[in-house]
């Protein structure tokens, strides 16, 4: 039995990840057959590691609710038709925070719905602190959100534009004076006044107000309300490490963690909804913090469906592994992690343990004949997470049965 050495630690090099942003409030619509100018499809050039969409007004209907319990929501569905061919695969859902540890930094992503109306403006202020105080994180180690490197805040603020009448909002729209109207919009005036909502910061505001619009349509508002244009779609962040410049040096040394806004941007051309989404896309340059990836997946050999193949993974000195962790094996281009053709609990089919490296037995008597290129990955119970996946390769033709040897339980996150 060969044993591979586990892959070395080399001096992280400094990354450059492109994340697009996205938010919308659908005001309870289905999705439209086309999102790819949402989504930067239409590009030649797709650049883009990471999607973070977040939606407000998703129909919330008891029928709604009842069958996304059984079946995927139609959005999320929608985005990972879209998606899941170009190897994106869905993280979690429904949450107001999502906490990642991206390369050893911390990253919170925010998505918000806060209190309508003109004059709620301090109910929305309160809102914003409230969400920050309330952010509380499962497991050890994970620092206070306002000592996490990156914070994205993003969602329906429905932060309006004070005392400029409707005539004058209207014309400044029509004239494309947006600047004309930014002294008076209410999230800019609070970010003058309040220190901890200074910290973050946003893009100018170049397009048009995103609200509120006649459904089906570019035109604002035309009921009997007419409600004054503003725009309540917005898109924060705020970078702890963020260089400062120093006005008597001659170079900036390079940051080890720096986000920088490459677009921001509505979509005048979907109409489904009162609001129009916005976009931003940035470029996140780090130094990883880890020299290391936490789980290395190394499939031995020539895989087939014939025989029980071998999978060498290593661990780093402090993951702590669980009895219930398991590998799944995976086709290329999956939408959740509970699409696995087949699984192997870790402790299980161990067969070899030393230095750090591991070796367990994957039996592939049940995957079916395909042309597919598949990839492990490593679920840890404890992170409730992937910890590590592999290179993509093929596994051979051979017989196939359709049932499950071992009758074990199957893994369902």
């Amino acid at each position: 039995m060969a044993a591979v050495n586990p892959r070395k630690p080399t001096e992280p090099r400094v990354k450059t990840l492109s994340i697009h942003v996205v938010t919308w409030n659908v005001a309870s619509a289905a999705p439209p057959l086309d999102l790819s100018d949402l989504l930067q499809l239409n590009k030649d050039n797709l650049n883009l590691d990471m999607y973070v969409i977040g939606l407000q007004e998703m129909n919330c209907g008891i029928m709604s609710l009842l069958s996304d319990t059984a079946f995927e929501d139609p959005w999320s569905s929608f985005f990972m038709d879209v998606l899941s061919p170009l190897s994106f695969v869905k993280g979690n859902k429904g949450g107001v925070n999502i906490c990642l540890k991206l390369y050893g930094y911390y990253v919170s992503i925010i998505n918000c719905h806060l209190p309508p109306h003109m004059a709620n403006n301090d109910q929305r202020l309160e809102h914003f602190d409230r969400i920050l105080e309330m952010q509380n994180f499962e497991g050890q180690d994970i620092p206070n959100i306002l000592d996490h490197d990156l914070i994205l805040w993003f969602g329906d603020m429905n932060f309006r534009i004070d005392d400029f009448g409707l005539h004058f909002v209207r014309e400044s729209i029509r004239n494309q004076r947006y600047s004309d109207l930014w002294e008076k919009d209410q999230l800019s005036i609070a970010k003058r006044h309040d220190p901890l909502l200074r910290e973050f910061q946003e893009g100018p505001l170049l397009f048009p107000p995103t609200y509120k619009f006649d459904k089906n349509s570019n035109n604002y508002d035309t009921s009997e309300k007419k409600r004054k244009p503003a725009w309540t779609d917005r898109i924060l962040w705020r970078s702890k490490r963020q260089p400062r410049a120093d006005p008597h040096a001659q170079r900036l040394p390079a940051p080890h963690f720096c986000l920088s806004l490459r677009s921001y941007v509505s979509h005048m051309k979907y109409c489904i909804s009162d609001h129009k989404p916005v976009t931003s896309t940035f470029d996140l340059e780090l130094k990883p913090l880890v020299s290391a990836p936490v789980i290395t997946l190394i499939p031995e050999g020539l895989w087939t469906v014939e025989n029980d193949m071998l999978i060498s993974y290593s661990l780093t000195p402090d993951f702590l592994s669980s009895p219930w962790d398991w590998i799944g094996l995976y086709k290329v281009g999956l939408r959740h992690i509970n699409d696995y053709v087949s699984y192997v609990w870790v402790r299980d089919n161990q067969v070899s343990f030393s230095d750090g490296l591991s070796q367990v037995y994957f039996n592939t008597s049940d995957i079916p004949e395909t042309e597919d290129q598949f990839l492990l990955c490593y679920y840890s119970n404890n992170l409730h997470s992937v910890v590590g996946i592999s290179k993509p390769f093929k596994i051979q033709p051979g017989s196939f049965l359709a049932q499950d040897p071992l009758g074990e339980a199957q893994p369902h996150i």
